[in-house]
């Protein structure tokens, strides 16, 4: 056994007699069991969190979406439709329309976005999922609507309101002189449900079939504003749409969905990182605590040091035993807390300890990325205190 370690680990388990220094010690090993523990349990939050906002958004958008760069539709041909078929990485596909349009109902306005969608696109998205009050759109059922929670609200509308439709309207293009009384292209549609999701999709869609939105724009029959497609394996989601993007021209734009909604991920990706600097800079504070003790244990342990060096130990080696005590300490420290941690997240994840709602427990995920983070942190940072502390030893130090 190396010379170093075995009197680093009879130092680190033996009590001094100065019990000051015991304390100190207990002291500085509770710091690092705290700080691993609350570290842990950040990353493994923020983890619960991303996967739970980034389920949100398999309702509101697809794995892929096909637009056009030039004019907001386009028309499908049969050579398009062939690409999308052959592709064996595609599970499905929707068509969809998407346009701006004025909602009224009663004396209130709101401005949002028809969105018209084939039998289809429950198969492309979660919006069954989304569904908070009433049901989807049903094709056995013409001017029918599903809309956001917060528009809803906005509106003071309920679902199945059948005393009074919602107007949807959209100004007639043409250029010269508009009838105010006939500037606008309308649909009455009563309100089969209400979706939940984040706050910009719930702002965002009055859903209603393809036909209606054809009638309302007055588009052709192969005539869509895009393409929502659903993927075998949505990891791989960036080599398919480099692929479709070859093949379908310049014509077209072909994005992912975290594409359509980079702001989204990096404000995610961000606050991550940041909270992981936050406790890494705490951690940094409570490993002053292990170089106090290591420092206590190196003027306690002077006489000791004479000796050893007396025996012949080198300043290099009498260095490593408190290096090696440093390290110990941590990373005895670091166990207990991911220890700790490890059991919290599973507690939490299957009983919901700490609610947000009533009804919704604070997210949370193990990952072993996170195991990993946490030793890589403490491991370094404890390295790194334990060769400050024993930097102090010299041989003046020890002669003296």
């Amino acid at each position: 056994m190396n010379f170093s370690y075995y009197i680093a680990k009879r130092y680190l388990f033996t009590k001094t007699s100065n019990n000051a220094i015991n304390i100190i010690t207990i002291i500085a090993s509770f710091g690092v069991i705290v700080s691993s523990l609350a570290l842990f349990i950040i990353l493994s939050g923020f983890s619960g969190l991303r996967t739970f906002s980034y389920s949100l958004l398999d309702a509101s958008d697809p794995d892929l979406k096909i637009t056009s760069v030039k004019g907001k539709s386009f028309l499908i041909e049969d050579d398009f439709t062939q690409i999308l078929n052959d592709n064996s990485a595609i599970v499905t596909y929707s068509k969809i329309i998407e346009e701006r349009v004025f909602l009224e109902y009663g004396d209130k306005n709101e401005v949002a976005f028809i969105k018209g969608v084939d039998t289809n696109y429950a198969n492309v998205t979660k919006i069954n999922e989304s569904i908070y009050i009433g049901d989807w759109l049903d094709t056995a059922y013409t001017n029918t609507a599903v809309i956001g929670r917060a528009i809803a609200i906005k509106l003071s509308l309920g679902v199945n309101s059948y005393g009074r439709p919602l107007t949807v309207m959209i100004p007639k293009p043409g250029k010269g002189f508009i009838n105010p009384n006939n500037a606008f292209y309308k649909i009455d549609v009563q309100i089969l449900g209400l979706y939940t999701g984040t706050e910009e999709f719930e702002n965002k869609f009055v859903y209603v079939t393809l036909n209606q939105a054809k009638n309302l724009l007055r588009f052709k029959d192969n005539q869509v504003t895009g393409i929502e497609l659903k993927l075998a394996d949505v990891t791989q989601s960036n080599t398919v749409a480099e692929e479709l993007q070859t093949l379908l021209g310049s014509a077209y734009k072909v994005q992912t969905k975290e594409q359509l909604n980079e702001v989204f991920y990096k404000v995610i990706n961000t606050e991550n990182f940041v909270s992981y600097l936050i406790f890494t800079l705490i951690i940094i504070i409570a490993l002053f605590n292990v170089i106090g003790a290591i420092i206590m244990m190196i003027i306690d342990k002077k006489q000791n040091l004479q000796t050893l060096y007396n025996l012949g130990t080198t300043i290099q080696e009498i260095k490593k035993i408190f290096v090696y005590q440093g390290f110990l300490l941590t990373f005895f420290g670091m166990l207990i807390g991911l220890f700790l941690g490890i059991i919290l997240v599973f507690l939490q994840d299957a009983f919901g300890l700490f609610m947000i709602t009533e009804n919704l427990a604070y997210p949370v995920e193990f990952q072993f990325y996170n195991v990993l983070i946490v030793i890589f942190t403490i491991t370094v940072l404890g390295f790194v205190a334990a060769k400050i502390a024993s930097s102090r030893i010299n041989q003046k130090f020890i002669e003296k």
